[in-house]
């Protein structure tokens, strides 16, 4: 029994026992109702009979006169799905500048009617439309559904196998007393890991080219492997115009694909960001502490003793790797088909003399 009928069967006691007592006054002491209330609920009983033991909310039953026409209520509905993070004087200044008269607290009444007074909400009825119907999503929209869909938040950087996708990147070091600043570039293969890193006095394009000339390239070579493609920031040491810049044209030279990051997302390239913090948890912050270093040799000399620790004997707890070292993950991801060399590639094939 719901809690309307036990309050109706009371009235209807409180009635019930005033006839038998022949005493309002008594009977309302008793049910512990006043006497005015005893008078309402006698009338009501009389008019409407049971139904009016019902208590009834005030307010109008049929839609209120004074609603916003329903093509206004669509357009606010509309409005909302295109712009959920907008607020509801935002909304009215909106549909007022298209036509369409309604104010701040009617935009709130729809929004009330539907279960969208909250920008949570919105957003979820976005992501329901998207999910249940094909729409072209504006450059706002998958910027709000990334910021507050879980399912965005965690993508990945997926990678099958070793050398399908390299993440290069320029971390500041700090200055050297004589030498002025120094800069590092690194690169992580993302399949396994496996990490590549030197110092240099500048950033310019050539560092990011002798990097992948020296270390990278001749580590796949060696494994007769090759890089599909190279993932980077949009820094001027990587990015340029095609035909003149040295990392771009080196990249093309031999046959790797360029990818960049959206401009202000370090997390787009994540691998490389966390392989950063790294170098600077476990080597740099330690070994600045432990040596004086005079010159970028000295840093590299004990840079690549502690690449060699990191790629060949540390566990890697990152995703996918499960405790296996860079070195073990690199070799056991190697494409069962190898692929043909760089240099046979790009060999022009020439004719025959008749």
């Amino acid at each position: 029994m719901t809690t309307e009928k036990k309050i109706a069967r009371r009235k209807l006691s409180l009635l019930e026992l005033a006839t038998e007592l022949q005493n309002v006054s008594k009977a309302c002491k008793v049910m512990g109702y006043s006497r005015q209330q005893f008078y309402e609920i006698r009338r009501n009983f009389q008019t409407y009979g049971a139904d009016g033991l019902l208590d009834r909310l005030p307010g109008a039953r049929t839609p209120h006169p004074n609603r916003v026409a329903a093509e206004v209520e669509q357009a606010i509905l509309d409005h909302a799905l295109a712009h959920p993070c907008h607020g509801a004087l935002r909304v009215a200044q909106e549909l007022m500048l298209k036509g369409v008269q309604v104010s701040s607290g009617g935009v709130r009444g729809v929004w009330g009617r539907h279960g969208l007074l909250t920008r949570h909400e919105r957003l979820l009825r976005l992501e329901r439309s998207t999910a249940e119907r094909t729409i072209e999503l504006s450059d706002e929209q998958v910027r709000l559904l990334e910021r507050f869909s879980p399912e965005f938040r965690d993508r990945h950087i997926e990678a099958p196998h070793t050398g399908a996708l390299v993440a290069v990147d320029t971390f500041f070091v700090g200055a050297l007393k004589g030498v002025g600043k120094v800069y590092l570039q690194t690169a992580i293969d993302c399949h396994s890991r496996y990490a590549w890193a030197r110092l240099y006095p500048n950033k310019m394009p050539v560092t990011a080219v002798h990097l992948m000339n020296t270390d990278v390239l001749p580590a796949f070579e060696a494994v007769n492997a090759r890089i599909d493609t190279v993932l980077s920031d949009n820094g001027r040491e990587f990015c340029g115009r095609p035909d003149r810049h040295p990392y771009e044209l080196f990249l093309q030279l031999e046959g790797i694909d360029h990818r960049t990051t959206r401009v202000r997302r370090p997390q787009s390239n994540g691998y490389v960001e966390r392989l950063h913090r790294t170098l600077l948890d476990e080597h740099f912050r330690v070994e600045g502490r432990r040596t004086w270093f005079e010159s970028i040799d000295e840093m590299q000399v004990a840079l690549d003793a502690y690449l060699k620790t990191y790629n060949n004997d540390r566990p890697h707890q990152g995703r996918g790797m499960n405790g296996r070292t860079p070195a073990m993950a690199f070799a056991a991801g190697l494409p069962a088909t190898p692929k043909k060399d760089n240099d046979e590639m790009k060999k022009p094939k020439t004719k025959k003399a008749a």
